[in-house]
């Protein structure tokens, strides 16, 4: 008995699993690097921007425009690659959230780590953050890689840079504030994705919910443009300023200087004017919103899957 007794006393004592931030970050990663899909995303981005090159480079478009108004192609040149970006990469960026954090659910392994003693924030806080790891990674990557080859492209087309000389203070801060801008929208679509997500807690109809929600948003403003033109109502153009879609259309264009001529317009934006300040502060509010929808029913709903 004596020697059982030690025996027992002797075996180390067990502690219940306390995983890092840092080693679920790292598994979060691992889960997005091995999904084949994320891999042909990344090859497309290239190969968008390989085509938008050659588009770019073809006729004398390009040398005449330059010529012409230097200033005009230099926000162009560098406008162009950020758009892409942002209505691209950002579509990608929500197809990963919605994958990461809905194929926990549909597979039904949220409920094995979370039994493995990870907090359910804790795991949302560990995805969010690789995703805008991978979000910040991509829109530097892609941006220097679309900016080497506009250079090397003018370069074979116009045979020097000289339209770089045409840039002033204001140009460069502009290009920063739409850079910028583009980030926001990207940080905007992580959280999105992240709420719907969370709460249809199902790999497919947050994907499809997520993925959606910008081409309804853009469309709705077709129908808000009719039911202005019909009722001559100013409740629609009110209304439209409000829309998260329309405001990151144009919050590009909104946050720079007006001396410099904006290359590329929204498209789809809102019926009633709107400032820079507007825009930043609608998709404040957004982002404040799908944040605290994603806590809330993290925190607070049980994962029974």
């Amino acid at each position: 008995m004596t020697t059982a007794v030690e025996t027992i006393a002797a075996r180390p004592a067990t502690h219940p699993a306390n995983p890092s931030f840092l080693g679920l970050m790292r598994g979060e990663w691992l889960k997005v690097s091995r999904q084949w899909t994320v891999w042909i995303m990344v090859g497309l981005m290239f190969a968008g921007y390989i085509l938008y090159t050659v588009f770019l480079i073809q006729g004398t478009y390009l040398p005449d425009t330059i010529a012409q108004d230097p200033l005009w192609v230099l926000v162009k040149l560098t406008q162009s690659p950020l758009f892409l970006l942002r209505v691209f990469w950002g579509m990608m960026i929500i197809i990963l959230t919605a994958r990461l954090i809905g194929m926990e659910y549909s597979g039904g392994t949220a409920r094995i780590i979370l039994a493995r003693g990870v907090g359910r924030l804790q795991l949302l806080f560990a995805k969010l953050s690789v995703m805008t790891l991978i979000m910040l990674a991509g829109a530097v990557v892609f941006t220097a890689f679309a900016g080497a080859l506009e250079l090397l492209g003018v370069r074979a087309v116009v045979g020097n840079l000289d339209v770089f000389k045409a840039a002033d203070a204001t140009f460069w801060a502009d290009t920063r504030n739409y850079a910028l801008s583009v980030l926001v929208s990207l940080g905007v679509s992580i959280l999105l994705a992240a709420a719907v997500s969370s709460v249809t807690r199902s790999l497919v109809v947050g994907l499809t919910a997520s993925a959606i929600w910008f081409p309804i948003d853009n469309f709705v403003a077709i129908l808000l443009v009719l039911g202005d033109h019909l009722t001559h109502w100013g409740f629609w153009s009110l209304v439209s300023g409000d829309f998260l879609g329309l405001n990151l259309n144009v919050m590009g264009d909104k946050v720079m200087s007006s001396h410099t001529p904006p290359a590329i317009g929204g498209l789809f934006q809102p019926l009633t004017p709107v400032t820079g300040a507007h825009t930043l502060l609608v998709a404040a509010i957004y982002a404040a919103v799908f944040l605290a929808v994603a806590i809330g029913v993290t925190a607070t709903r049980d994962v029974k899957e």
